[in-house]
């Protein structure tokens, strides 16, 4: 494994000239960052002696092999035993949160989730030296001009007194502090909880709670009402209803039959709401409302913000989730891409293949699903992949595919 390591990094970065090319870089950013008012101290101390960092760049250009199913990505991050710890910080901090929440609108056991989510509740906040691994990604290329900005934003929260360079700590991308706010959006969002005159995340749980609770109400939280929540489905419902993009107002989906798991009544909330189903029609299924934006605002995974909504709802005292079917198994990125390049050549537009399962790729496996009259849901499954590579194969045999054929083994 570190053998394989080191040839990816030694592929990533040039041996000839990666040092005297970042050397060549970094001075010419220094001239930048200075001329945009940044002290000679700060670049003194945050970037002298700065070699590229090999771990960050191999982090940066790697990709997961499977697409984690949402019954596993929940299962790794809301478990019993976090719940019990996010339960144990939400009494050892409840002045603080109950003031928090006060303030903001934004409910403790929320904050407390994301607390769990981002870092443990503050036992992983990262300990890559932050200006260095986004000089490394600036110069890298790949996504220079985002992590640029974000290196400059670094120096400027050194400057101004909040943190020292050598204690600008958090994970390879430039994420830091307990909430992993990138230095972008601690100078957006970013507060003194504690009055002491500077902000800081890393050892201040008060100016994190208050951070991350300013950016929430910012984004738009709506105070009162729920992210997400469990429901049932009636039986012949349609499942093609069932996406982020189809929203109704409660009362409509109430009509159609649509209840919460536990029997209560839906919530009285006057925006619409969506429903969603992570792990297909045989999985579970939730309602949405505007908060569940806020937190897709934050990060913008679905599992991510559905995680949240659930362990926010287990560390308040709510039940764990009654439908955990769902079918097993998660498709390779390669597998999906199989998938999206099927069904362009089968005329069904799924986009660029990427690897990704975006919104026009999920359109696609609906329209292919209503073609067979299988359940709309939209989910690519094992069992859905290789339906469509049958029919791939069908449309091959018979001359009628859009592109000349891919090989599958490939």
């Amino acid at each position: 494994m570190r053998a394989a390591f080191c040839l990816l990094a030694l592929w990533l970065v040039p041996p000839a000239f990666a040092q005297d090319d970042f050397a060549s870089w970094l001075a010419a950013f220094r001239q930048e960052a200075a001329a945009q008012g940044i002290s000679a101290d700060t670049l003194d101390a945050a970037l002298t002696g700065l070699a590229p960092a090999e771990r960050v760049i191999a982090l940066d250009g790697g990709q997961p092999e499977f697409l984690s199913t949402f019954a596993d990505y929940l299962g790794k991050r809301v478990t019993p035993s976090q719940v019990a710890r996010g339960q144990a910080r939400l009494a050892e901090h409840a002045e603080l949160l109950a003031a928090v929440e006060q303030q903001y609108g934004v409910p403790r056991e929320v904050l407390v989730a994301f607390w769990g989510m981002e870092t443990n509740f503050g036992a992983n906040m990262g300990s890559l030296n932050i200006p260095a691994s986004l000089a490394t990604l600036a110069w890298e290329g790949r996504r220079s001009a985002f992590f640029r900005s974000q290196l400059l934003d670094a120096l400027r929260i050194i400057d101004a007194g909040h943190v020292a360079a050598i204690d600008m700590k958090g994970s390879w991308a430039g994420a830091m502090g307990h909430m992993q706010f990138m230095p972008s959006t601690f100078r957006a969002y970013a507060v003194d909880g504690d009055g002491d005159g500077r902000i800081d995340l890393w050892q201040s749980l008060p100016d994190a709670m208050n951070s991350a609770a300013n950016y929430l109400a910012r984004a738009g939280w709506r105070a009162g009402e729920p992210v997400a929540i469990e429901v049932r489905l009636p039986d012949g419902f349609d499942w093609r209803l069932a996406r982020i993009g189809h929203r109704l107002p409660v009362a409509d989906w109430a009509a159609r039959g649509v209840q919460p798991m536990d029997g209560s009544a839906l919530p009285a909330v006057k925006k619409r709401a969506a429903l969603v189903l992570p792990q297909g029609w045989q999985g579970p299924a939730f309602m949405l409302f505007d908060n569940f934006d806020v937190v897709m605002d934050w990060n913008r995974s679905q599992n991510y913000a559905l995680s949240v909504a659930q362990l926010a709802h287990q560390i308040a005292g709510g039940a764990a989730l009654v439908a955990t079917n769902g079918e097993a198994g998660a498709l390779t990125t390669a597998q999906m891409k199989t998938l999206q390049t099927a069904l362009n050549e089968l005329g069904i537009d799924a986009g660029k293949p990427d690897g990704l399962l975006g919104p026009r790729t999920q359109t696609a496996l609906r329209r292919y699903q209503v073609r067979h009259q299988l359940p709309a849901d939209g989910y690519p499954s094992p069992d859905m992949l290789a339906h469509i590579e049958q029919s791939h194969a069908a449309a091959a045999a018979a001359g009628t595919l859009d592109r000349p054929a891919p090989t599958f083994a490939d």
